[in-house]
């Protein structure tokens, strides 16, 4: 399952410029504007402008290193994989507590995201310190994930006896609640599922849809973000204490520039993707599609809260047990004024 290959020496010094430190990281997902736009600019090129060439390093998106999703934190933890990307979903098996900030459900919109994660980073981080020995470095988030359809759709209720791509327990649970049928598979499984007729709808980016082509596979857009896509950039402890203290201190500064740059961006692109797909002029760096735009509707948004309430969340509690419910009512509860459910 682990490959020593991907533990090739994090810095090492390069033999015709002695004085400079060349480093490799693993970033999200091939292919979509995170990677392309900013871990990759900002990891090849940036740090050497921003260390005065005395730094440098390279990045390759996990999904495309061979990584599989679910074990990237255990393979942080261990040091195969040094530095790396985390996407917070794939967590759910083993680390249920760590999915709470981006529940199916329960951000509708990017203010409520930052709302949710600003109370569960404290609790996030202090524990992949503690428990992992993973330093965080940073929090990226995708643009919303949102609905897909090859056949119309005007509604959230209309999804029900559809097989839906899902990538999470959470989103399982929503949709399930809708009476569609969740189908779970990776990002890069989508095209050729919606191709053979194996799911009718999928979950995913507005944006990185439309880098998949989902516009030319499907028809019907319903924009309602179900949640948006958190991933942890982390460092193993070890691994980060042997970085130079200049190197460190440099990450320290301009990483939270990098995340910030990131969420403004993932905002841009929920919004740009939707008017990519539905073929809209102001669509600039994606590609035009034609699908029908299903708007949210007042109805959509009492059910998205129903479901959240009535199922998502305590399905999430049941299934993690008293250390989601200490946790909840810690941190996102309080917060977005949502608290643990009498009988979960």
């Amino acid at each position: 399952m682990c490959s020593w290959r991907w533990a090739r020496p994090l810095c090492s010094r390069k033999r015709r410029f002695p004085h400079r430190t060349s480093c490799g990281w693993w970033g999200g997902l091939a292919g979509v504007s995170q990677f392309t736009r900013w871990e990759e600019p900002f990891w090849t090129r940036e740090l050497a402008r921003l260390s005065g060439g005395k730094f440098s390093a390279d990045i390759v998106p996990f999904d495309r290193a061979g990584i599989p999703a679910a074990e990237m934190l255990h393979l942080l933890q261990l040091g195969v994989v040094p530095f790396g990307t985390t996407l917070m979903s794939s967590l759910g098996a083993q680390y249920l507590q760590y999915t709470a900030p981006d529940l199916a459900g329960l951000n509708p919109d990017i203010a409520s995201l930052k709302q949710s994660l600003a109370a569960f980073r404290p609790y996030l981080e202090k524990n992949l310190r503690e428990l992992h020995g993973i330093e965080v470095l940073a929090i990226y988030t995708y643009p919303a994930q949102v609905i897909f359809c090859k056949k119309p759709i005007a509604s959230l209720a209309e999804l029900s006896g559809r097989r839906v791509r899902v990538s999470s327990v959470g989103q399982a649970d929503f949709v399930g609640a809708l009476g569609a049928v969740p189908v779970s598979m990776a990002f890069n499984e989508m095209v050729v599922s919606l191709q053979n007729g194996h799911v009718e709808c999928a979950i995913t980016g507005t944006m990185s849809g439309n880098a998949l082509g989902l516009q030319s596979l499907t028809s019907h857009l319903h924009t309602m973000p179900l949640n948006w896509g958190l991933a942890v950039f982390g460092a193993n402890r070890a691994a980060w204490d042997a970085l130079s203290p200049d190197l460190r201190a440099l990450l320290r500064s301009e990483l939270p520039k990098l995340e910030a740059a990131i969420w403004d961006e993932s905002a841009r692109d929920t919004v740009e993707g939707i008017a990519c797909n539905t073929g809209q002029d102001a669509c600039k760096s994606g590609r035009k599609g034609s699908m029908v735009l299903v708007p949210v509707s007042a109805a959509d948004e009492r059910k998205r809260q129903e479901i959240f309430s009535a199922h998502v969340l305590p399905r999430w509690l049941k299934r993690c047990g008293t250390r989601c419910t200490e946790v909840w009512g810690q941190t996102v509860g309080p917060a977005r004024k949502i608290p643990v459910p009498a009988s979960p």
